[in-house]
């Protein structure tokens, strides 16, 4: 057991039975808890073989830090994706791929709400240096209500070298800084792109930043500032989605 790591959230353990049901080994639901969404857990759960137990609310309280709501699974430990998946990934990708890199962001809060947006968005994964980095936790897979089990999480030794590889490949990359001259809105994202949202504070290290092709800023209208990274981070993303179903629907009505 001590090999395993608990996953913890309706949203976060039904993603790992539909999506990497071989990594789940027990699930444990709350002494009395019998609604509909525990009933497409255990449904689940009977369809790959995973056996069902129950627990006390107090002792699953002990078993993990955050809001559990009554369910908690023991599974595999989490995998992250090496800088060779991202070749796998581009080989098999119609279209223009949309890549998010988030340059040191270490609040695993941020982290899920990041992984959440991307895959909202249609990114095709997310990409943070190895060091200095939040990493997938039990903390950032319940805050990411699922996606940390279907988006790829890409750790690289060297972000810089990364980029220049997909630069290569004929990825852009846009970096946000609040002293661009370019708005977000006005910037093209509709190739492949490869956006690129810095640390809590800090914003993007100078070597992410001088391998920028394009630097880009969000209009602030009110008094703050700035965004948190994450609401920062789904904000460029949908806008990257709008603008790629704006030039679909162009595209469709000449076809």
């Amino acid at each position: 057991m001590s090999q395993l790591e608990k996953i913890y959230g309706v949203h976060a353990v039904e993603a790992l039975l539909r999506h990497h049901p071989k990594r789940v080994k027990q699930i444990w639901l709350a002494e009395g808890r019998s609604d509909p969404r525990v009933q497409t857990l255990i449904e689940l759960a009977n369809e790959n073989r995973v056996q069902v137990g129950q627990a006390e609310r107090r002792e699953m309280d002990a078993w993990v830090e955050g809001v559990h709501q009554g369910v908690v699974a023991d599974v595999s430990p989490s995998q992250v994706w090496g800088e060779a998946m991202l070749d796998e990934l581009l080989d098999r990708t119609e279209g223009a791929p949309l890549l998010l890199v988030l340059d040191g962001v270490t609040d695993p809060h941020n982290l899920g709400a990041c992984l959440r947006s991307a895959d909202a968005a249609g990114a095709l994964a997310v990409i943070v240096p190895k060091d200095k980095s939040a990493t997938l936790t039990p903390v950032v897979r319940k805050i990411a209500c699922g996606a940390a089990e279907v988006i790829p999480l890409v750790a690289v030794t060297n972000l810089a070298r990364t980029l220049e590889k997909l630069q290569q490949r004929g990825l852009w990359v846009v970096g946000t800084a609040g002293e661009a001259e370019v708005s977000l809105y006005d910037q093209d994202l509709t190739g492949p792109t490869i956006l690129i949202m810095g640390a809590e504070g800090k914003g993007m290290r100078r070597l992410t930043r001088e391998h920028c092709d394009y630097l880009v800023n969000l209009p602030m209208a009110g008094s703050v500032s700035s965004l948190n990274v994450s609401v920062a981070t789904g904000v460029c993303l949908f806008e990257a989605q709008r603008q790629r179903r704006v030039k679909a629907a162009v595209a469709a009505k000449k076809a």
